[in-house]
């Protein structure tokens, strides 16, 4: 199976450079959920063509807020610039537009309260999001690609290194404090690189991509269980319905567990992208029985 994408840029963590919400447009949504999208079945398809994913532009790191009234989505414009776009439903209408400018590596907390982008985050405020604060000790040296927070508070990042050897880790946050980095084991620091997780609100499982042997294309998804003990179990390839010849990354699942949405990009460089969407129910049939 063939499907349309292009290599991520890994490094956002340099740019630092904020903006409050610009000008908000008003858009044309079919009814329905999903920003009006025929729900896919076992086959990704492209998540709202000419809504989300548009002529021109490169789109990445698609997300629904925790209303699922929003959704949020990086978006390179033509001047190369990547920005954090949201779609909202805003005074009984859809209406589109910039939270963030010059930002990448976006992912939102399990209570729709705070984006996380690569070292810094932003918080809802009455009037919309903040600026951008950073994360602080332990991590201000960590070349943060993608961060993501389970509901109890734990990170789990991914490092950019020119080798790219930096396993997944995590953090506990202990008496309001966030405790050193701990690895989560050696299967989430196998093959060329492991980055941009995705965990569980509760923790039961993570999704991230990787080049590794076995694997289908230039980088795919895997998806490690926690055991009953709090262990992780092995790395498991999510196979060729979701895996192709092209590159999968950044994934993440609907709030109401329903959808798997990842990047796809079959060419090097940064020349197409797309985000993409499945049927979450792809996760149980890989869970261990």
């Amino acid at each position: 199976m063939k499907r349309v994408g292009t290599k991520i840029v890994l490094l956002f963590s340099a740019l630092v450079m904020s903006s409050t919400s610009y000008s908000q447009d008003d858009i044309s949504i079919p009814d329905g959920p999903y920003l009006g999208q025929t729900p896919p079945g076992s086959t990704p398809e492209m998540f709202a063509p000419g809504i989300v994913n548009t002529e021109g532009f490169i789109e990445i790191e698609g997300m629904f807020g925790a209303d699922m009234n929003t959704f949020y989505f990086v978006r390179r414009d033509e001047k190369e610039v990547y920005s954090l776009n949201v779609i909202e439903y805003k005074n009984n209408k859809w209406q589109k537009s910039i939270v963030k400018q010059k930002v990448g590596g976006a992912y939102i907390s399990p209570d729709g309260k705070t984006i996380y982008l690569n070292n810094s985050y932003i918080e809802r405020t009455k009037d919309g999001w903040s600026e951008l604060k950073r994360h602080g000790a332990p991590f201000e040296d960590i070349d943060i690609m993608r961060l993501s927070a389970s509901s109890n508070g734990t990170y789990y990042f991914d490092t950019f290194t020119p080798k790219f050897d930096t396993p997944i880790r995590y953090s506990r946050l202990i008496n309001g404090k966030y405790e050193q980095p701990k690895s989560l084991g050696p299967q989430f620091g196998i093959g060329r690189y492991n980055a941009h997780p995705f965990i569980a609100p509760d923790e039961s499982y993570i999704i991230f991509d990787s080049i590794r042997e076995g694997g289908y294309g230039r980088s795919d998804l895997y998806i490690s269980f926690r055991a009953a003990d709090g262990s992780w179990g092995p790395a498991i390839n999510m196979g060729d319905k979701i895996n192709s010849t092209a590159s999968e990354k950044s994934a993440s699942v609907s709030p109401d567990g329903k959808f798997l949405f990842f990047d796809l990009r079959t060419k090097r460089g940064n020349e197409e992208v797309n985000i993409y969407w499945v049927d979450a129910q792809i996760i149980e049939t890989l869970r261990p029985k």
